[in-house]
């Protein structure tokens, strides 16, 4: 790793505990009260939930719509695990739960990819889809997960603390993947698998390693949301959940991961905030959503992510353009105008031009019937 890279990392991660700081401040001290602290948890599971759809959506290309499903089998897998061993409030139990159910996400994935990536387009996303309901007619089904009623006995072991580290985490493994080798291959998948696999890139593999991934970190945010709510109803888990973040996805920019981030916390708080409303808050949050997507269709951030440039092109102030930064799954090339000065070598050029096809007032036809004159 270059030493300009180690700096810019080490400032992210000193700006991500910087921020957690804040915030820890404001709940400690009572500014923000306990509903305020339990909706900043809810983003952040919410979060890492989007940012793993991000991955296989955005920057994989494939449209899945069952992603509440992984999110579903890595919730009871972890709840069943921390009630099996009857040890509520122990975090290294938990932690390891939240593993144990991110695995079990991550084999329902691999399971359903092999089949399903032979598929394309919208049959792919239909075949997400029933996968999606079918993990939902199981957990309604099978006793060990309380058959008709809901799992309910399972410790609020889920902080902010946890919740927030695990979602820095998750971007930075997946930021890290895409910006790698192996990154770079799944986003050329993204832009054309056939040419992918034409160059020699592996896309059936790749796409597993993609999808298995994005499944485990939603299992691991399905594990905080059972330890954060205490109890699982298989219904929470159905198709308007996936909906709900594949919204997340898009309005954040497909491609970009911290404009899912965003985007979670922004829809997570908007209904809370209306709630004063009553009968029109669900009317106001769908006009906002559709004012958003007509003024801002590639979404908040585009294929961009926030950057110190961005910010510290904020602070100065100084009238000049920022640097385009591009996200992960975006292009990095910076369009330039190429604007000759007096004297340059593209001036130069442009005068041996108008030499050899007339004078710089004249046409170029002008200068072609002089030719042909001289000749008779």
């Amino acid at each position: 790793m270059s030493k300009s890279r180690f700096i810019s990392y080490s400032v992210n991660l000193l700006a991500a505990a910087a921020l957690y700081l804040v915030f820890h401040l404001l709940f400690s001290s009572g500014t923000l009260s306990r509903s305020y602290r339990d909706l900043f948890n809810l983003c952040c599971i919410f979060s890492i939930a989007a940012v793993s759809l991000n991955l296989s959506t955005g920057l994989l290309g494939e449209l899945c719509l069952g992603h509440a499903g992984f999110m579903s089998v890595g919730a009871y897998s972890s709840a069943l695990i921390t009630l099996s061993l009857n040890r509520p409030g122990n975090m290294p139990i938990m932690l390891l739960s939240l593993v144990a159910g991110g695995l079990m996400a991550a084999l329902s994935g691999l399971i359903v990819g092999v089949p399903a990536f032979r598929l394309r387009g919208d049959y792919l996303a239909i075949t997400t889809l029933a996968f999606g309901e079918i993990v939902k007619v199981m957990m309604r089904s099978l006793k060990i997960t309380g058959g008709g009623q809901p799992l309910t006995g399972i410790s609020f072991t889920s902080t902010y603390t946890v919740s927030y580290w695990i979602l820095i985490s998750t971007i930075i493994i997946i930021y890290t993947l895409i910006r790698s080798r192996h990154g770079r291959a799944i986003l050329s998948i993204r832009e054309d698998d056939i040419a992918a696999e034409a160059s020699g890139v592996a896309v059936t593999r790749y796409k597993l390693i993609a999808f298995s991934l994005s499944a485990f970190f939603a299992g691991v945010a399905g594990g905080l949301y059972a330890h954060y709510q205490g109890v699982l109803e298989p219904n929470f888990f159905d198709y308007n959940q996936s909906i709900n973040f594949m919204v997340m996805v898009v309005l954040g920019g497909i491609g970009s991961l911290t404009g899912s981030v965003l985007a979670a916390f922004f829809l997570t708080l908007l209904p809370e905030i209306l709630r004063g409303l009553a009968v029109y808050r669900t009317l106001i949050y769908s006009t906002v959503l559709v004012l958003l997507m007509l003024y801002r269709p590639e979404g908040l951030l585009g294929q961009k992510e926030l950057s110190q440039k961005i910010f510290l092109s904020l602070i100065k102030h100084n009238g000049l353009k920022p640097v385009p930064q591009s996200g992960v799954g975006g292009s990095s090339a910076i369009s330039q105008e190429n604007i000759p000065v007096s004297g340059s070598a593209e001036r130069k050029a442009d005068s041996a031009v108008s030499d050899r096809v007339g004078s710089a007032t004249g046409t170029p036809e002008e200068a072609l019937e002089r030719k042909w004159k001289g000749r008779r």
